[in-house]
């Protein structure tokens, strides 16, 4: 595996799923990690694992929700580290609804962590990459950037914006990296915060082609292990047996 020559690459949502996978990759393959997410007995001992393999990784418990979080976050990864060179965006919720269901507070929670998150994220990494002359982002979206399926579409709306955000990093600066990882179905949590009886009983048949999260991890270190001159602008991994793009 190519080494990532003392990368410092921040992680969010990194205590499960997606996270904990690019961590466990990137850790093995020389970056240097903070990780964040609020939960922190897990950070603990998946950054235990990462330094019983040779790995160097921080974490921090983070909540992407408040922007004082995120930015001690940031803040706590260059004072270890001295500099951040990828902001991975990862942390995402999804609790699917129809739109009849009126769930108000779980679209208000997908906005303030799909959305909003990222934008803390973005607030927090942009001055220091723009004070170091570059660096990268990585923002998690999903199949759902792209089209639309009955009870996401709130879901849906929050990851159109973040390919939004993240196009529009890349058209604004051309020393910034911005990179979208848009996932199809993966083997995670991601559908346990669901909670209308028939979005939960459609969604166990939708995740039976669920793809690992490794596949995920594979895919971001690919986008991160590019020369600084070449930027990936996105990749979708998606299960071999989906019918959908």
């Amino acid at each position: 595996m190519s080494d990532l020559n003392n990368r410092v690459i921040l992680i969010t949502g990194a205590s499960s799923g997606i996270g904990e996978a690019t961590a466990r990759l990137l850790g093995a393959a020389g970056a240097r990690l903070m990780l964040g997410a609020r939960r922190t007995e897990r950070l603990e001992q998946l950054a235990a694992d990462i330094a019983a393999s040779g790995g160097q990784a921080a974490w921090q418990r983070l909540d992407v929700t408040d922007r004082a979080s995120v930015s001690q976050f940031v803040d706590a990864a260059a004072q270890r580290f001295g500099r951040i060179d990828v902001m991975v965006n990862n942390a995402g919720v999804m609790p699917l609804s129809p739109l009849a269901a009126l769930k108000t507070e779980e679209w208000d929670r997908m906005i303030d962590v799909n959305l909003r998150g990222l934008l803390h994220g973005v607030a927090a990494a942009l001055p220091r990459f723009l004070a170091q002359g570059g660096g990268q982002f990585v923002n998690i979206a999903s199949l759902g950037a792209h089209y639309v399926v009955p009870t996401a579409a709130v879901y849906c709306a929050t990851k159109f914006a973040v390919w939004a955000i993240t196009d529009g990093i890349r058209r604004e600066h051309d020393n910034i990296r911005a990179t979208i990882i848009s996932p199809g179905t993966v083997e995670s949590e991601l559908a346990d915060s669901i909670t209308d009886p028939g979005t939960i009983e459609a969604m166990a048949a939708f995740r039976a082609a669920a793809i690992k999260a490794d596949a995920i991890a594979r895919a971001i270190f690919y986008a991160v292990s590019q020369p600084a001159d070449v930027d990936v602008s996105e990749i979708i991994v998606r299960p071999t047996a989906s019918d959908v793009i």
